[in-house]
């Protein structure tokens, strides 16, 4: 049989846990799966090749208790290890719309409103009834929707943690989702909206770039946000 060659090992902080995991970097057999999937621009088959390409590096790691924004850094961590932490994107003008190739290091991306704490993720919608956000999981993307406001509405009950009413604490991984749902449904446009508004400012990957267009001269400013960002 031919050897194998030895892969080495590093450590990362999961930014929503601030536990320690252990990886190695990601190999050809991997990498083609990306590949794959990159150039069928299927949202889905790139998200599936992403989760596969973690569970396949990372030792002993639940990937249904990965936030979206864990999924982002970790793949990420995982890509400047393995091929590089200088990549290079073609960003579009903001002017002309000419594609410039941009050079960043994948090393400096941070994590956008990570320093949340546990009062920041409550919300009162009334007198005696208070709701616990979560950050959504990779397990709560499961759900088979199709339209926008379909997708809106299980996000909002995969989000919600814990309801308090009065006296009462109900955690919501005890009720059937399908009245968390009708208790979703049942909320006015108002406290609909408001829970919308903080999901809003669940963390998320960034990274700042500016650059020149060398076609037009234009100076252009622009944070990539989340794993899409990253593929142009």
């Amino acid at each position: 049989m031919l050897p194998k060659i030895a892969t080495q090992k590093y450590d990362m902080i999961v930014p929503s846990t601030g536990k320690a995991v252990t990886y190695r970097p990601y190999v050809v057999r991997e990498e083609k799966l990306l590949l794959i999937a990159l150039e069928s621009q299927d949202d889905k088959q790139i998200e599936k090749a992403v989760s596969a390409i973690i569970k396949s590096c990372l030792d002993n790691v639940d990937m249904t208790n990965l936030t979206g924004f864990d999924i982002e850094f970790i793949f990420l961590t995982l890509r400047s290890r393995s091929v590089g932490e200088g990549i290079e994107l073609g960003i579009d003008c903001v002017k002309c719309e000419e594609s410039n190739p941009v050079k960043i290091n994948l090393d400096k991306v941070e994590i956008k409103n990570l320093d949340f704490d546990e009062k920041d993720l409550q919300l009162k919608l009334n007198n005696d009834m208070t709701i616990e956000l979560r950050w959504p999981t990779m397990s709560d993307r499961s759900a088979e929707v199709e339209t926008g406001t379909e997708i809106l509405i299980h996000m909002v009950a995969k989000s919600i943690g814990t309801l308090y009413h009065g006296e009462d604490i109900h955690p919501m991984k005890d009720v059937p989702f399908n009245e968390v749902l009708e208790f979703v449904e049942s909320l006015s446009s108002e406290q609909f909206n408001k829970i919308m508004a903080l999901l809003l400012k669940t963390p998320y990957v960034s990274y700042d770039i500016e650059f020149t267009c060398k076609k037009c001269g234009e100076k252009n400013e622009r944070e990539l946000k989340g794993l899409a960002d990253f593929f142009q």
